[in-house]
Formats: C-alpha cells, sequence, structure tokens
C-alpha cells in the first residue's frame, strides 16, 4: 500500500522477499519499505507452481516514471535481465517514462508515457500478448501502437484499452476470458468486439470485468464460484452485462471474487466467499453483487487471493475480512477475520 505522502508500507508473508525489506520475515503490522517517499503505484501478483506453492513478486513505479521490482524472480518477471531473486526494490533499467503497470502470474505488462506497451516475464501460450510464446526475462515492446491507456492482468491473460475506447485481449482463454465469443488462446492481441465507449477493466484468474462509459458494467470469462455476478456459475466467452444498473465507476478482481464502486461511493461484490473476504459478513458465496454495508465514501478496493482490503475517500484503509494466515489484513494478529470486518489498518507504522 502507498500513503498519500508517498511512503510504500508492506504486510505478510515475505518466503521470496516479496515484502522489500531486505529480508526473508513475515510481518504481521505495517511495515515501510526505504525511505522514499516517491511512490505512486504498486502491483503484484502469485505464481504457483505445479505444487501450488504461493511465490510472490511485486512492480511499482514512482512518480519520476521509474520502474522497480523484488521477490520472486525465476522466470523474469522482475525485468530485469536475470532471473535472480531479490529482496529490496531494484530499478528496471534506467527508463523515467513509464506510466501504468499490471502483473499477472510471473508475467508483467507495462505502458509507457508515449502509449507504448511493454511485457516481460513468463510467456507461456502468448499471455504476453507478443506474438510469441517465448519467455522475457526484460522488457520488450508489444506492437508499436502508442494509443494504450490501460491494461490490467489476469492469471494467464491480458486485457488492456486504448485511448480511442477499444478492448484488446491475449493469452491463455481456455475459459472464456479474452470475450472473444471462443475459448482459443491468442499470442498476439486481439480486439474484442467493435464497440469504442470501454473505460474500466479488471481481470481475475480466469474473468473478466470492465464497464462502458454509459455506467454499465459487463462479465466474461469463468462463472464458477459467481464471479461474473449473471445469478449464475455459467461461463460465458463474450461479455454479458450485470445487471441494468448503470452507475457503475471501479471494478477490482481477485482470483475468484470481484468487486465494484458505483458513482454513489457504495461498494459491491460477488462471487467466492469461503475466506469471508466479500465483506458481507458472511461465507456465503453471492452470484449476483451484494451491496457492503450502507458506506457511501468507498474509493478503491484491493487484496489477494483470499484476502480483500479497501479504502476511504477520506484515506483510511479497511480490512474487509479474509485470510490472515501471515498477517496479510495487517491487524497485528494471524487470525482470519469473520465478518463484516471493516477494521481501520495502522498506516503509522
Amino acid at each position: 500500500m502507498i500513503r498519500s505522502d508517498g511512503v510504500l508500507l508492506t504486510i505478510g508473508a515475505n518466503n521470496y522477499g516479496q515484502l522489500g525489506l531486505g529480508d526473508t520475515v513475515d510481518r504481521y503490522t505495517p511495515r515501510r519499505v526505504g525511505s522514499d517517499t516517491n511512490w505512486s503505484k504498486i502491483v503484484g501478483n502469485i505464481w504457483r507452481n505445479t505444487s501450488n506453492r504461493v511465490q510472490d513478486y511485486y512492480i511499482a513505479l514512482k512518480n519520476n516514471g521509474t520502474l522497480w521490482s523484488w521477490g520472486r524472480n525465476d522466470l523474469g518477471q522482475l525485468g530485469l535481465g536475470d532471473t535472480t531473486q531479490r529482496n529490496s526494490p531494484v530499478q528496471i533499467g534506467a527508463i523515467s517514462t513509464w506510466s501504468k503497470i499490471a502483473s499477472g502470474s510471473a508475467s508483467v505488462h507495462a505502458i509507457r508515457s508515449d502509449g507504448t506497451l511493454w511485457g516481460w516475464g513468463y510467456n507461456l501460450d502468448g499471455r504476453l500478448g507478443d506474438g510469441t510464446s517465448t519467455t522475457r526475462t526484460s522488457p520488450v515492446q508489444i506492437g508499436s501502437d502508442t494509443n494504450w491507456s490501460s491494461v490490467k492482468c489476469g492469471t494467464a491473460h491480458v486485457i488492456l484499452l486504448k485511448s480511442n475506447g477499444t478492448l484488446w485481449a491475449a493469452g491463455v482463454n481456455s475459459t472464456g476470458a479474452l470475450g472473444l465469443g471462443d475459448t482459443t488462446n491468442r499470442t498476439s492481441l486481439v480486439q474484442i468486439g467493435n464497440a469504442t465507449n470501454w473505460s474500466r477493466i479488471a481481470a481475475g484468474y480466469n474473468h473478466t470485468l470492465a464497464i462502458k462509459s454509459d455506467g454499465t458494467l459487463w462479465a466474461w470469462g469463468q462463472g464458477a464460484n459467481g464471479a461474473l455476478g449473471l445469478g449464475d456459475t455459467t461461463q460465458r466467452n463474450s461479455p454479458v452485462q450485470v445487471g441494468v444498473a448503470t452507475n457503475w465507476s471501479k471494478v477490482f478482481c481477485s482470483d475468484y471474487s470481484s468487486f465494484a464502486i458505483k458513482t454513489d461511493g457504495t461498494l459491491w461484490s460477488w462471487g467466492y466467499n469461503d475466506y469471508w473476504m466479500l465483506g458481507d459478513g458472511t461465507s456465503t458465496q453471492r452470484n449476483s453483487p451484494v451491496q457492503i454495508g450502507t458506506d457511501t465514501d468507498w474509493s478503491e478496493v484491493g487484496g489477494g487471493r483470499f484476502h480483500t482490503l479497501a479504502s476511504k475517500t477520506d484515506g483510511t484503509l479497511h480490512a474487509l475480512g479474509g485470510e490472515n494466515t501471515h498477517g496479510q489484513l495487517g491487524d497485528a494478529t494471524n487470525r482470519n477475520r469473520h465478518g463484516p470486518g471493516k477494521s481501520e489498518v495502522d498506516l503509522n507504522s
């Protein structure tokens, strides 16, 4: 998490140095990473091998346009030209024009201020979208277009927006997560339909959400666990509108769950809920969006596979609930939070 003063804080498991604190010791309360005060964005993800071992890494952007990485690196996901683990942030090259970042399972995409798209890391089934299945340990440009505006990564697929409002995808598509009407993998970026009014995107393990400029919410991909919010658990290979509301403003996907904020500041969630991470006070799976409480000042949502955090417009950060085995909820315990949760996380560590 990044505070408004540009300080970077991390919490939780640290077996691969993913907390960036120079060691591999778990933390149960937030700890500051270094002394810099110019961090602006951080993304991370989990690479799971065949033994389902959790192996974390992080990519972070500073407000001077430089890009940094640390943690697990056995597939070049840190973009440092090698496969060596890092326990502290290391700058990726000397470029200072990075503007947007997104990470999948050991694959990373980034956009520069000139609108060009770059990718690196694991590239099985073409998830980088560069037309190959070659793993990259350093950033490579994807195509020659200069109008990319937003990028989000699922576990093995990538969704992108252009400044003209068109939507694009590449990677694994066995669950229809690319929204192209089929289940064929793509190694190069392909446009999703012909709409030109897409405005927000989010990607989960095997599903995708997007908002159009008219405030409507759309979903596609794996419907298991109700992650699409369409009232069932059916897979969709093309975008389908979620309900009839026209006031959605932001979306976020964890692996099997989904979250969204409306223009009125209300928070909604649906999908997998065995660890109580939907924040609705239950462990009941939700196949359609459910409002979380009655507050109308939510601003952002984030989290991991089985835990969720959300911030409000007043700058406070709250643990909605979920798994807390490694202290990832930041409440100074390692106990799962079973309830609506909204206990403020201490950000003054």
